[in-house]
């Protein structure tokens, strides 16, 4: 056993709080991993604030960077010492989803699944949440969460690639497949939006219009790639696209954002043949609308992208890649970094709206 320090939720919308924990060590096929970096990302926020219920308490974190402390009997994917990021994804090889390249959806029981590794010492557990439980300075998952990566990568831009750039640049590049001259919009430019917007523009879009509430984030979309900005509170996001693409709509509209008013508008903006792709989840029970004859008329699909589909094995190694050659900009992502005892502060500026991504860094 372990002890360390982690930021744990006991309520929902409540405060962090940084306690000690004990953790168990790596069983077989499992890894120790001494986290270096961990991003903040919605989905903990939201989880945190009780937007998909869960048991409490737990410890969120799930978009991190460090390096391999230990391993398991049976592992063979990374040694100790290997710098590595940390992804919720974990998947067994063999199953039905698995067999079909779609590890995201992996339906396999781990024993990290039955029992987590987080306790306090005297038989009480807490919840390891997303499979990662990285708000915390050691984690142990599943060897399948993990991806080695070169050393000269730092660790704060490669946290953000367990996450918020797999899940961005993945529905462009798996879910939807776009193809070089097609036309795209993206809906809520935060962390994940600004990677659909590098992930079109590295697909070769002909068009890339980005349509967010924040003139910041607009700014930040047209640096990241975006030919044209929308503002929906002054301008009509349906409008703009359409007299851009001769009255036609765009190929693809990626939603990352989580709101309804955005998943009702997206079917607005397609052209036929066209396809909406969700990609930011709203909390538990909010319902979009659409004309289902307008969908069947006009060829049109609405497709979910969990992760950005991401087979982390083949697009981590391809995005370090694109990272180290200039194409893909991870650094201007992150707005702050912030020790772990200020937390609560860093999620705050996420949540106003103030930062695209926050880092939790450790010595």
């Amino acid at each position: 056993m372990t002890v360390i320090k982690a930021a744990v939720c006991r309520a929902f919308g409540a405060p962090l709080v940084v306690e000690d924990l004990v953790l168990a060590p790596p069983g077989p096929g499992e890894v120790l991993v001494d986290i270096r970096a961990c991003a903040i990302c919605h989905s903990d926020i939201a989880f945190a604030e009780g937007a998909w219920g869960g048991a409490l308490p737990a410890v969120y974190g799930h978009e991190a960077a460090g390096v391999v402390a230990a391993t398991g009997a049976g592992v063979s994917r990374v040694r100790p010492g290997d710098h590595a990021v940390v992804t919720l994804i974990r998947s067994c090889g063999a199953c039905h989803y698995c067999g079909r390249d779609s590890p995201v959806m992996c339906e396999a029981e781990f024993a990290l699944d039955r029992t987590s590794p987080l306790g306090d010492g005297n038989g009480a557990t807490y919840v390891q949440a997303m499979r990662t439980g990285a708000f915390a300075e050691k984690v142990v998952v599943h060897e399948s969460q993990l991806v080695a990566i070169p050393p000269d990568i730092g660790f704060a831009p490669a946290s953000l690639l367990a996450c918020g750039v797999i899940t961005g640049y993945g529905a462009v590049m798996n879910t939807a497949r776009v193809r070089p001259g097609d036309t795209v919009a993206v809906v809520g430019c935060g962390g994940v939006g600004l990677n659909s917007v590098q992930g079109a523009v590295l697909a070769g879009a002909g068009l890339v219009v980005a349509v967010d509430l924040s003139d910041d984030k607009l700014a930040a979309a047209r640096r990241f790639g975006a030919n044209h900005a929308v503002n929906p509170a002054r301008d009509s996001a349906a409008d703009a696209v359409r007299a851009l693409t001769g009255g036609r709509g765009v190929d693809h509209v990626f939603v990352a954002v989580g709101a309804k008013a955005a998943l009702d508008s997206a079917l607005g903006l397609i052209a036929r043949n066209g396809a909406v792709v969700v990609v930011g989840m709203p909390p538990s029970g909010v319902m979009a609308e659409y004309d289902p004859a307008t969908l069947a008329a006009c060829n049109q699909r609405i497709l979910g992208s969990k992760m950005g589909e991401a087979r982390i094995d083949l697009d981590i190694p391809r995005l370090v890649e694109h990272y180290r050659s200039g194409r893909l900009e991870l650094d201007a992502l992150i707005t702050g970094r912030y020790p772990l005892a200020r937390i609560n502060e860093a999620i705050a500026a996420v949540k106003d709206g103030r930062a695209l991504r926050n880092v939790i860094v450790f010595d």
